[in-house]
């Protein structure tokens, strides 16, 4: 909104109105603002949880202070996705395709999630929200997104192609016109950019239509995957809140340079017209997680809940296919799928072992993967790793996969030069 009246006041040569026209401006205000109001506001949030007794459900996991969290609020998600939103009203440009997707994503999820949390703390049922309605909704947004990135002609891209010398990169060009695109980009590979129309090239005449249905069905996994890996790391205070702010730091980059067409080049990516004004969202974001941190840190004042993990994931997974970098995620949220896999590997050996040997064996001494760490070794648990034998703190092992994710977010960077 503030954006749309400095606009209008930039016509009579209002002192400053010309930086809102800039996005790197705006997208500092957004993240000082995002940060704002989570601290700020944020602990009258806190206040009123307490006063309704919303606090969170300890399950027995016979891990060092885990019982001391029993009675801390929860559904604080409210937090961030209210930091991500006022900002983004007040400096984002509104008629952006890609800033309407990711408003629609982050209410979409937050709603979605505030459901499961309502059900598990005034409705005293501890499973919440029954998974196939989560999936659902999951499987809903994906539509939504990828029908709208089908649909919307302002949802196009300029394809890069190169020039070369001797087999040496001389310029990078793009196509005239704005064409509607299925490709992404790849890591590592040269030919950089990979297209789906491969996988229906088999098609025919028919491969032009069946490549958008793959596309939809993609968005669809990766939506469903990265919002639910979100929501699994979400077990120890900070880490899926301090996480979140570096991967969003990191695809505000991607954003960024995805949007101006001199980076594009220099870095030989696809050149998405308007893109670059999703960094204005991602400042929001970070503004947002970290300034939830403040009490989200250990020992934390106010837990996300699945308010805000599902929030978080759906915005990461949306944000990257808008920006066509989705095959970076198992990089850049490395700290996320990792969780995730932790717990796919736990259940899956624990059925297999339980059906050979007529009980089940783990591989890891607790999952998701954060709560191996927090575990004593050759306690009685019969897991195939035992390591580490002495228990690490919560801190330690938030801050380290902290630093982790710090290096897997420059690495994904990186990887776009690294051909």
């Amino acid at each position: 909104m503030l954006y749309y009246l400095f606009e209008y006041l930039d016509q009579f040569d209002f002192p400053g109105a010309g930086m809102f026209q800039f996005v790197t401006f705006r997208s500092a205000m957004a993240a000082l603002v995002a940060l704002i109001i989570a601290i700020f506001f944020g602990k009258n949030i806190i206040h009123k949880l307490q006063k309704k007794q919303i606090g969170e459900t300890i399950r027995a996991l016979d891990i060092e202070g885990q019982y001391s969290k029993a009675g801390t609020p929860t559904m604080g998600g409210v937090i961030i996705i209210i930091s991500i939103l006022v900002p983004i009203l007040l400096f984002g440009k509104l008629e952006n395709i890609y800033i309407i997707l990711m408003i629609v994503s982050t209410i979409w999820l937050g709603v979605l999630g505030f459901i499961d949390d309502y059900i598990k703390v005034f409705k005293k049922d501890k499973d919440g929200l029954k998974g196939k309605f989560k999936i659902i909704a999951q499987i809903g947004l994906g539509l939504i997104v990828g029908v709208t990135m089908f649909l919307s002609p302002d949802i196009v891209s300029r394809e890069n192609t190169e020039v070369r010398v001797n087999n040496v990169i001389e310029e990078v060009n793009y196509q005239e016109n704005e064409i509607k695109s299925t490709k992404t980009t790849i890591p590592f590979v040269k030919n950089n950019n990979f297209d789906y129309r491969s996988l229906v090239s088999w098609m025919g005449d028919f491969a032009d239509e069946a490549v958008w249905v793959v596309f939809v069905l993609v968005v669809i996994f990766i939506v469903t995957a990265v919002s639910n890996s979100a929501n699994l790391t979400d077990g120890l205070d900070g880490l899926t809140s301090g996480t979140s702010g570096i991967i969003g730091v990191a695809l505000g980059i991607l954003a960024y340079v995805s949007g101006r067409v001199d980076f594009a080049s220099y870095l030989n990516i696809m050149y998405i017209p308007g893109s670059d004004e999703l960094m204005v969202f991602a400042s929001a974001f970070v503004g947002a997680t970290i300034g939830f941190l403040w009490y989200n840190s250990y020992p934390a004042q106010v837990f996300m809940g699945d308010t805000g993990s599902l929030a978080i994931g759906g915005i990461i997974g949306v944000f990257s296919i808008l920006i066509h970098k989705e095959l970076l995620l198992p990089i850049l949220c490395g700290v996320f799928f990792v969780e995730a896999l932790s717990v796919i590997i736990q259940r899956v050996y624990f059925k297999v072992t339980k059906k050979r040997y007529g009980f089940g064996k783990r591989v890891f001494k607790m999952a998701p993967l954060h709560h191996h760490f927090q575990k004593q070794g050759n306690a009685g648990i019969d897991a195939l790793i035992q390591n580490p034998i002495i228990p690490i703190t919560e801190p330690k092992i938030v801050v380290r996969f902290w630093l982790i994710t710090i290096i897997l977010a420059v690495f994904a960077v990186l990887t776009l030069k690294m051909r």
